[in-house]
């Protein structure tokens, strides 16, 4: 093995002749879980002390006063955006010969505080700051125990931001969905509510921001009514859909939603429509799930980019470069046509 670079867990993998997991889960001791033998076990922690790694991991742990831990704080688990940048995450950390430490903390503003006082106790070494309600006041935390950190998805003052140009993501999926809806209806003036998120997160301000300037610059009516955003739960998204729809008698001629959570409420309202009122509307949803090729009405979504997100921010903490104050955006894809209906083919 070349002594020019560091060993890490990929080059252990390739000695063992196994999967970089399956050395992560021997080194950090969960491989009775994994149902890994015990001889497979021996093998690789042999070849891990005889490569060096396990004593250079120690080495660099006394040498810096850190424990070779890196955390990430991101608001849920059960959201595909969030869990695939701790997959990312998780990948990216354990290739520079980091233990990554992911932890939810719900959206709560104390518990992000909590959490990052108690990542400061395990003496890591950097912390991902990922969609907090208040990413300066991790960043004391961070600063107070002299911690590096890098904010994602949501902007802070003190440290460098990684996120999605969430406007332009925006301002692209509404001119799409009245592109569509003119498209296949005709309509003049169509009615397009903006629905879920929080306006005073910075991520959905700027939503809005690209949503209405898109209904500015196509001439389109926008009214104080037509944003909607009370809130990231389904259950108030379900709620917002459905007090539309009695109000108007209708469902809208199209649906902007602000992430796939407040997707899934409004699908859960949809399920009470007969499946032909689904068909007269275009519906944009800022994210992306793939299961969502399975509907039967014309969908069009926004896709952000985690890998540049996640590796964007570990590039900056490989060049120890913590200096930018302005927000890095990263540009997210506009993915078009999916659902299963066509209203040409009725």
């Amino acid at each position: 093995m070349p002594s020019s670079r560091k060993l890490t867990i990929y080059d252990l993998a390739s000695l063992a002749g196994t999967s970089a997991s399956t050395v992560s889960a021997v080194l950090n001791g969960t491989w009775k879980k994994r149902r890994i033998s015990k001889a497979s076990a021996e093998a690789i922690q042999k070849i891990a002390e005889e490569a060096g790694y396990l004593h250079n991991m120690q080495a660099r742990g006394l040498r810096k006063h850190r424990s070779g831990l890196i955390g990430m704080i991101i608001p849920l688990h059960d959201n595909r955006f969030f869990s695939s940048i701790s997959q990312v995450f998780e990948r990216e950390a354990r290739a520079r010969d980091f233990w990554p430490i992911v932890v939810s903390t719900l959206r709560d503003p104390e518990m992000e505080i909590s959490t990052a006082r108690t990542l400061m106790s395990y003496r890591i070494e950097y912390l991902l700051v990922t969609g907090a309600t208040d990413p300066d006041g991790i960043g004391s935390v961070c600063d107070a125990a002299g911690v590096r950190h890098v904010n994602l998805d949501l902007p802070g003052r003190t440290a460098p931001s990684i996120i999605s140009d969430n406007y332009q993501g925006a301002y692209d999926l509404a001119n799409a969905v009245y592109d569509r809806i003119f498209a296949e209806t005709g309509e003049k003036a169509p009615w397009v509510p903006f629905l879920g998120g929080r306006a005073q997160d910075h991520a959905t301000a700027r939503r809005i921001e690209g949503f209405s300037d898109a209904a500015r610059d196509r001439g389109m009516p926008l009214y104080p009514e037509q944003i909607e955003a009370r809130g990231y739960a389904p259950e108030l998204a379900e709620a917002t859909i459905r007090k539309l729809y009695e109000t108007h008698g209708k469902l809208p001629s199209g649906l902007f939603i602000n992430s796939t959570i407040a997707f899934e409420g409004v699908i859960r309202f949809f399920r009470t429509l007969p499946r032909n009122e689904l068909h007269t509307l275009v519906v944009g949803c800022y994210d992306w799930d793939p299961f969502a090729t399975l509907v039967d009405f014309p969908l069009i979504m926004v896709r952000q980019d985690v890998e540049k997100l996640v590796t964007g921010a570990f590039s900056l903490i490989d060049a120890g470069d913590f200096s930018a104050r302005e927000p890095i955006l990263v540009q997210p894809q506009l993915v078009t046509d999916l659902g299963g209906y066509d209203r040409r083919d009725a």
